[in-house]
């Protein structure tokens, strides 16, 4: 009449009512124990070469800097100017003749900017 192990909750997924929880022994015999690793013994340390340590680099130029942040800026005036002239820019006749490809020249100054930023240090 008593049931020799204890049940554990109830599983209902598996359509049975309770499922008999394994006992400590049980439970060290299901899962095996891995075999521990031998490390290699090392004697002396490896040889440091000079093509096994990274290049290190300087500071960036000064001028890197302002010209990134220069670049950046006349890329957004120049898109800011074509669109607010709606392509006429004032005095300069050949910017009103190529058009929309004033988008193209002012995001390649942004563009250039971006190409230094990845530069700086």
């Amino acid at each position: 009449m008593h049931s020799p192990r204890p049940l554990g909750p109830p599983n209902y997924a598996s359509g049975r009512g309770t499922v008999p929880v394994p006992t400590s022994e049980e439970r060290s015999q299901a899962v095996p124990e891995s075999k521990k690793r031998k490390r290699p013994d090392r004697t002396s340390r490896p040889s440091s070469s000079a093509a096994a340590r990274p290049v290190r680099r300087g500071p960036s130029p000064r001028w890197l800097a302002p010209l990134m942040l220069a670049l950046f800026g006349l890329g957004v005036l120049w898109l800011v100017v074509f669109y607010i002239t709606q392509g006429r820019m004032g005095g300069l006749p050949w910017v009103s003749e190529i058009g929309n490809l004033n988008l193209l020249v002012g995001f390649g100054f942004i563009i250039a900017g971006f190409g230094l930023s990845t530069q700086w240090r």
